[in-house]
């Protein structure tokens, strides 16, 4: 179920944020993605909280989800004069998106494994 109020991340969920940074994402990407996943929509200053994070920190966290299409950007106009708020939502959930930076990263893997071959031929030719 999710949560429908700021709270921070628990211990399983700082886990997930440790391995994936672990693989390579940024932490504050991490923590956004885990924090925003456990709650239906959420406003910057929530994460903020909930994540630990400084506004700019969840600002740049929000813009590479959206820029992956693992995350949505709604205006909500205030009453009255000012800005409208953005509020954020996962466009999949946490699975689905686990296993879109699964296929990224094996597909880094299989191009690891291709330069690796490529080198040992190439030190091959050079050793005769």
């Amino acid at each position: 179920m999710k949560r429908t109020k700021s709270l921070v991340l628990d211990e399983n969920e700082n886990k997930a944020v440790q391995l994936f940074s672990e693989l390579g994402m940024p932490k504050n990407l991490a923590k956004t993605l885990l924090y925003i996943s456990q709650v239906d929509e959420c406003r910057s200053a929530d994460v903020e909280q909930g994540a630990d994070l400084r506004q700019p920190e969840v600002s740049v966290a929000m813009q590479e989800l959206r820029r992956r299409g693992w995350a949505k950007k709604r205006d909500e106009k205030k009453k009255g004069k000012g800005r409208p708020v953005h509020l954020y939502k996962l466009t999949s959930d946490l699975p689905a998106i686990l296993k879109s930076f699964e296929k990224d990263k094996m597909k880094e893997v299989e191009d690891i494994r291709t330069d690796l071959n490529q080198l040992h031929t190439l030190i091959s030719s050079i050793e005769k």
